[in-house]
């Protein structure tokens, strides 16, 4: 699927959080996966299968230097099936941003984050 992306393993933004020196983390999948449980101080940037979701992330990221480390995560499906990330990824790139990687979630949201233990809110 996106496998021309850049990516970051779950433990490595897990790690990157203990430590404080987190990246942007943009939430681009399902609002009610967000509003449910996501990763501590991610922001929700819109749905990136949708028109109106890309515009949010625009938005979202308008105010970002474009050298600033960003990850993108969705975690609705598995990562083979994920409609939102490549949109997301492809819009970042076409803007100009340079250091944006997406987490690799191979499962879904619960299993590959939640359920191994690593913070929400």
């Amino acid at each position: 699927m996106a496998a021309d992306f850049p990516m970051v393993e779950p433990k490595d933004v897990a790690a990157s959080l203990a430590k404080g020196n987190a990246p942007a983390i943009l939430h681009v999948g399902p609002n009610v996966l967000y509003r449910s449980k996501h990763i501590p101080g991610s922001v929700y940037a819109g749905m990136g299968a949708r028109p109106e979701g890309l515009a949010q992330l625009k938005a979202t990221v308008a105010k970002l230097p474009h050298d600033r480390e960003i990850v993108l995560y969705c975690g609705c499906c598995p990562w083979d099936h994920c409609p939102n990330i490549k949109p997301a990824m492809e819009l970042l790139r076409s803007m100009g941003f340079t250091h944006v990687k997406a987490m690799y979630i191979p499962e879904n949201f619960k299993a590959s984050w939640i359920d191994r233990g690593y913070p929400t809110e």
